[in-house]
């Protein structure tokens, strides 16, 4: 069946790390959501990803990072569907595909306050809830005030509970890339997959 509430987080996830399911989890529980989907761009439309092993790569840790969480799921629908991933078009599908369901948007605020610059962004409002997880410097005013001009919607958008993640791709790729050991950010299941097939030029997994 359906999910009756479904949240959506979305992103490159160049890759996915322990942050996001900290974001994904605690979304789950502070709204009652059912169901919270990893869901990785197959294009990301405004920038390219930096050293992107490719999305089917970038889909598979997803899948690896939410195993065995409950209520975590990965999903392929812009993987799938291939090109620039908008937003927009994503919830759309969604909601054609499951008309019932309660979406809501799970953005960091980093990506929250580019949201008025977004594809149609009034008519993504329309479509989804917006839930904002706090990033290092971004805070809520600079979210509300971005948010504001898309007018009341925008200006009501709700925050997450919980303290800010200071976990990022660009590290994970980084410490990768030295040989480091990444497991403390992205979990021994998906740094397992990322060193055997020499992701991000990582060389072996225990090194410091």
């Amino acid at each position: 069946m359906p999910p009756q509430s479904l949240g959506i987080l979305g992103g490159t996830f160049n890759p996915p790390h322990l942050g996001h399911l900290a974001v994904a989890t605690h979304a789950r529980a502070q709204l009652g959501l059912e169901r919270v989907a990893l869901m990785p761009s197959h294009t990301p439309p405004h920038k390219p990803a930096s050293e992107d092993p490719g999305p089917e790569h970038r889909l598979r840790m997803c899948e690896l990072a939410v195993a065995g969480h409950v209520g975590l799921s990965a999903c392929a629908r812009e993987v799938e569907r291939g090109g620039a991933s908008y937003t927009v078009d994503t919830l759309l599908s969604l909601h054609d595909l499951y008309p019932d369901t309660q979406l809501t948007l799970i953005l960091g605020s980093d990506m929250a306050r580019t949201l008025p610059s977004w594809r149609r962004p009034q008519e993504l409002l329309e479509l989804a809830g917006i839930v904002v997880a706090e990033r290092p410097g971004d805070g809520r005013e600079q979210v509300r005030e971005a948010l504001a001009e898309l007018g009341p919607t925008g200006a009501g958008t709700a925050f997450l509970t919980m303290p800010p993640v200071d976990i990022s791709s660009s590290q994970v790729r980084e410490r990768a890339a030295h040989g480091g050991n990444i497991d403390e950010l992205v979990g021994p299941v998906v740094g397992a997959y990322i060193c055997e097939r020499r992701l991000y030029g990582s060389l072996r997994k225990d090194a410091g």
